[in-house]
């Protein structure tokens, strides 16, 4: 099970282990490179973490806003993707700051508050130590054809 096929498989279900552990290992750009693990994936939630290293801290020793961003922005992407069946891609991220993070996970879920046919907004907290340290509210926008029929394309290929 590819990317794709895992997308298609939680718009109707939460996806076993073995899938999400497929899911993980798709390189998915970014998240590969942040170190970001998808724990869970079905039709109304993504939960996803990373492990806080040197990689992920600014000057002053903290993780970069920049990191909750970027978490915020592939978390709910993918749960907006599984939601319309369809490529989707980030227009507005507004994420809040709440408490600095050094080292541990970092854990998020991202949850819809609203889906439309063209746009989307989720709610994406991240927590640190069952703390609350960030939250974030994403706008989604659905830009490309049913996953289904992008699935199909790569076979014939």
């Amino acid at each position: 099970m590819g990317y794709l096929e895992a997308v298609m498989a939680a718009g109707t279900r939460q996806l076993q282990q073995a899938e999400l552990e497929e899911l993980n290992r798709s390189e998915l750009g970014l998240d590969s490179l942040l170190g970001l693990v998808y724990s869970c994936a079905a039709p109304t939630e993504v939960r996803a973490y990373l492990e806080v290293n040197s990689r992920h801290l600014q000057y002053a020793g903290s993780v970069n806003g920049g990191v909750f961003c970027a978490i915020a922005e592939s978390v709910a992407s993918v749960a907006s993707m599984i939601s319309a069946q369809r490529p989707c891609v980030g227009v507005n991220n507004s994420t809040d700051f709440i408490r600095g993070v050094s080292e541990g996970r970092i854990e998020a879920i991202a949850k819809p508050i609203q889906n439309g046919k063209r746009t989307q907004l989720w709610n994406v907290e991240m927590y640190n130590h069952e703390k609350l340290v960030a939250r974030t509210t994403l706008r989604t926008m659905v830009v490309g054809p049913p996953i289904a029929e992008l699935r199909a394309r790569a076979d014939q290929q």
